[in-house]
């Protein structure tokens, strides 16, 4: 019988490209580690699984412009209001833990910024303290008067892992643009490198071999090849009918095979290992 999918959810963080061609707008990449159990070695977002504290009480006052009725409105398949607003809380603490970007409101309405360096420490250490399970984020937005900024993260898609693995994640996938005064930082975890780059350079260096990427993030990456800046992007997430994502994968004369709905078919993609 198939492993049971685990809620889960990524961010897919753009910021305007510091080069002079190749795309108006980058992604930002992380690399798994060699070691991870789920697709090592290669290139993802970031994101992690659902929490339950993402969705408790607490955690749903602290959220900004998006309810927990719009929240479940949007996703369309949650029966609980508070759970689906986890998936937007989930991604924010999520990518704070693996790359240092937190999506945070202060009380004068404005972004999160590290640009002192007594401000640079305090949310490092908070990392470090969220990383290891000494605080939660609820803690920490509560003691800096903090609000998530929800309404920054953009339902993008909905990817299931295919049966045939024993790892298994329902994964919502979200668009954010990167604040302009944060930097990504990985965590060196389970995450050994990140990068920024045009979704057209990634494409390029997979088929050069240079980069892994399982089936959902290539196809995302394609996608996002295809518009010219981030308003383009996040406007194609407005009124989008998402539908939940399962390819089919098979053993095939010794290599693995992934079907999607479409019709595509991809050989031999990570994890090329079951």
């Amino acid at each position: 019988m198939p492993a049971e999918p685990v809620d889960a959810a990524t961010v897919i963080y753009l910021r305007p490209s510091l080069k002079a061609s190749g795309g108006n707008f980058e992604v930002l990449m992380v690399l798994r580690h060699p070691e991870s159990k789920f697709i090592p070695d290669s290139y993802v977002f970031p994101g992690g699984c659902l929490d339950p504290e993402d969705y408790d009480s607490e955690m749903v006052e602290l959220s900004a412009g998006l309810s927990v009725t719009h929240a479940q409105s949007i996703l369309g398949d949650i029966s609980s209001p508070e759970k689906a607003l986890g998936f937007w809380v989930t991604g924010i603490r999520e990518t704070f833990e693996e790359v240092g970007i937190l999506l945070a409101y202060q009380n004068d309405g404005s972004l999160v910024s590290f640009v002192s360096d007594n401000t640079i420490q305090m949310f490092r250490t908070y990392r470090m303290m969220l990383q290891a399970g000494e605080i939660s984020l609820k803690t920490i937005f509560k003691k800096e008067g903090l609000k998530l900024a929800s309404d920054r993260l953009h339902y993008y898609s909905n990817w299931i892992t295919p049966e045939l693995l024993p790892l298994r994640y329902n994964v919502r996938f979200f668009i954010a643009e990167a604040p302009r005064e944060q930097s990504a930082f990985h965590d060196g975890i389970e995450l050994t490198r990140h990068i920024w780059i045009t979704p057209r350079a990634m494409l390029d260096g997979f088929h050069r071999k240079e980069f892994n990427m399982v089936v959902p993030t290539l196809v995302t990456i394609e996608e996002l090849s295809r518009h010219d800046t981030i308003d383009d992007v996040i406007a194609s997430t407005k009124n989008k009918e998402i539908k939940p994502i399962l390819t089919v994968m098979v053993q095939e004369n010794g290599g693995i095979v992934e079907y999607m709905p479409d019709g595509r078919v991809f050989r031999n993609m990570p994890p090329s290992i079951l």
